[in-house]
């Protein structure tokens, strides 16, 4: 009797912050393309948080387009702008 595996659509994040770039060249397997979009908004989360943490006081922006292998599905982008209202910046 021969198995049938269902298999699961393959995504790639690939990461853009300021100039920088991060091609994903392996990519994930997941359910949906829902499921590709709660995992961009998580890795972006994680992203601003590093810039909390860095205390830039630079504006960032934060982009990460999530493809599939036939192309392009959603960009999901966050822009990171910390100003001070009160004499020094970090």
């Amino acid at each position: 009797m021969q198995s049938w595996r269902s298999v699961m659509p393959r995504f790639y994040f690939d990461l853009y912050e300021g100039e920088a770039m991060a091609l994903d060249e392996e990519g994930m397997e997941l359910k949906s393309v829902e499921a590709a979009q709660v995992e961009a908004a998580k890795s972006l989360a994680d992203m601003a948080r590093d810039a909390i943490h860095s205390m830039s006081a630079k504006p960032r922006d934060m982009t990460i387009d999530v493809r599939d292998e036939a192309g392009p599905i959603m960009q999901v982008r966050l822009v990171f702008d910390l100003q001070t209202k009160r004499g020094k910046t970090f």
